[in-house]
């Protein structure tokens, strides 16, 4: 790809924005290297937010769930747990950082606001001005059995659901000194704030859903959003024009969000180490355990006992709960997929484990070398199809490092990207407008 000539794009002095994601539950990670290191260790999460602030990231976001996940009753082996709430271990990151943002990812479905926007004003207090919030919602009544209310939200519900409650949230927020009082379908509200606002007013909201109601929860309401849609440039693009439009229908100037695809980004010295390296991170995030959990997935069977360098299980699908009570849908149409499976794996001789790796769920990513991925990335975003990556390492704690060493130092001779913070707070990072 040729470097962006400025005459020839919308956005000539675009800059490239990044975070990265310390995930709670993932196959992404290559857990068996032994370059990896502890999940739950504060020196991991230490070192991931200290290297993102040295490349000048805009923020550091922390995974999270409420539950381990299970399927069928059995709970899913790579989750995490021995981790403290994603606020306390942000607030702790707080006192070890300077200027990158930290957010939370913490639940609406199973939590209430007035606590909630408590703990969160506490921790962009104690980080001056350096919090977001990543909104998420519950669907499944195998987390809702943690709790008092129990069961689960149908999927409308739960995003009625979030949005009173950040409703109630900025209120107690900008509500500062005054007692708030708040009648919804969802809430009750009687309380006075305890904290004042923060240097940048409040916590800076993402959002993730990319469903219709998530796309239009995120343009009424959020500063930045998620989204899968960050590898093809014309996937990408189409997204954001769906969401400026989005915008501008919820009254909003149509650069009023920011938009941070998830991906991973491999890098090598040349394209043909590039792309090696990229096939070495696929085997390896694809483990005999993986590929037996994503082919059960497809199948909504118990592999486990399978050999998972043999064939393909030869048994039909079992059919999928989709009721949303025990979580996802696996497949859309696990029939045709499995047909399309099997065929590529008669035909190339693969077993199970190959057939996952080169057909299974396929991370979200760009590959390159330094100079290449500095001219995709600039294309890109100077071209509005997105405002930067929210970036999931393949390796913690040092999955950054080639992109802090190499990649930067290539997107700064470009331009794209800044050579220093010219703010203190994550709305400035972002270049949000302000609070009013």
């Amino acid at each position: 790809m040729t470097r962006t000539d400025p005459a020839d794009v919308p956005r000539p002095d675009a800059q490239l924005h990044f975070g990265v994601f310390f995930q709670g539950v993932n196959y992404w990670t290559i857990w068996s290297d032994p370059a990896s290191g502890s999940q739950i260790s504060p020196e991991s999460y230490r070192r991931v937010a200290q290297t993102a602030e040295r490349g000048l990231f805009d923020a550091f976001f922390l995974g999270e769930g409420l539950r381990l996940r299970e399927v069928d009753g059995r709970i899913h082996d790579l989750d995490v747990a021995g981790r403290p709430d994603a606020i306390t271990q942000l607030s702790a990151l707080a006192a070890l950082t300077d200027r990158i943002g930290l957010v939370s990812t913490t639940n609406t479905t199973f939590n209430e606001p007035a606590d909630l926007a408590r703990r969160l004003s506490g921790l962009d207090l104690l980080s001056d001005g350096r919090a977001g919030w990543n909104v998420v919602t519950t669907d499944n009544a195998w987390t809702g059995e943690n709790f008092r209310r129990g069961g689960y939200l149908d999927h409308a519900d739960r995003y009625k659901r979030a949005e009173q409650f950040l409703n109630a949230a900025r209120a107690i927020w900008d509500g500062w000194p005054d007692p708030v009082r708040i009648r919804s379908e969802q809430f009750t509200v009687d309380v006075t704030p305890s904290l004042p606002r923060s240097r940048q007013g409040h916590p800076v909201i993402f959002q993730a859903g990319d469903s219709s109601d998530g796309r239009d929860f995120a343009a009424r309401n959020a500063d930045v959003i998620f989204s899968a849609h960050g590898t093809d440039f014309d996937d990408a693009l189409a997204f954001a024009e769906d969401i400026r439009a989005r915008l501008r229908a919820a009254g909003r100037p149509e650069d009023d969000l920011r938009i941070l695809p998830g991906a991973s980004i491999v890098i090598g010295g040349t394209p043909a180490e590039a792309e090696e390296k990229a096939a070495w991170v696929r085997r390896e995030q694809i483990t005999p355990a993986t590929a037996l959990a994503q082919a059960g997935l497809l199948w909504n069977l118990d592999l486990s006992g399978y050999d998972p360098d043999g064939p393909l299980p030869k048994d039909d699908p079992r059919p999928q709960d989709t009721s949303g009570a025990f979580g996802a849908a696996r497949v859309a149409d696990a029939q045709s997929t499995i047909r399309q499976w099997r065929e590529a794996a008669d035909a190339n001789g693969w077993s199970l484990r190959e057939t996952v790796v080169n057909l299974g769920q396929r991370s979200r990513g760009h590959v390159g070398t330094p100079q290449s991925l500095a001219d995709k990335f600039a294309h890109f975003v100077r071209n509005g199809a997105l405002d930067g990556f929210n970036v999931s390492p393949y390796l913690v704690p040092h999955g950054l490092d080639d992109i802090v060493n190499l990649l930067v130092p290539a997107l700064q001779e470009r331009g794209v990207y800044r050579t220093e913070y010219t703010g203190t707070t994550l709305r400035e990072h972002l270049g949000l407008r302000p609070r009013p």
